[in-house]
């Protein structure tokens, strides 16, 4: 008699072994669903949001390029004139270089003049009109200054 009672309660414990191991239920795996869907949907914003500030970073380091190439085209002439110019570049860029005088009153006895030479570049990216400008000061002599 012992003896079966023993199988019993062996009976027993595997049933409750068995019944305990029956997997997971069905508002467990919707919640696991649902964490794993935040965490990705997450992780592909941040993505996402890289990948924008990657295509800006490189727009503005190639409009770098050119208005520092028009700067120096700009700096090299031997005949800086006073004005404005604009021009259109075939990549879609629009550039437009300023020069004028600055600190008039305090180089009038001197043999040169200080020009400011700013170089604003403008172009369409896929969000926003953006544009940069380079500044920069420079001294020349009197009668090489002119005017458009």
């Amino acid at each position: 008699m012992n003896h079966e009672g023993s199988q019993t309660g062996q009976k027993g414990e595997m049933e409750n072994l068995l019944g305990k191991e029956r997997g997971f239920t069905l508002l467990e795996v919707i919640v696991a669903f649902s964490l794993l869907a935040v965490t990705v949907t997450v992780i592909l914003q941040l993505f996402s949001s890289n990948l924008r500030v990657l295509s800006t970073s490189e727009d503005y380091a190639s409009a770098v390029v050119r208005a520092e190439a028009k700067m120096r085209d700009v700096l090299a002439g031997e005949d800086i004139t006073e004005g404005v110019s604009s021009e259109t570049t075939p990549e879609g860029y629009r550039v437009e270089t300023t020069v004028s005088k600055v600190y008039e009153r305090r180089t009038r006895d001197l043999p040169f003049e200080v020009l400011e030479i700013d170089v604003r570049l403008t172009w369409k990216s896929l969000v926003a009109e953006r544009s940069m400008t380079l500044r920069t000061l420079k001294t020349v002599k009197r009668q090489q200054a002119g005017r458009i």
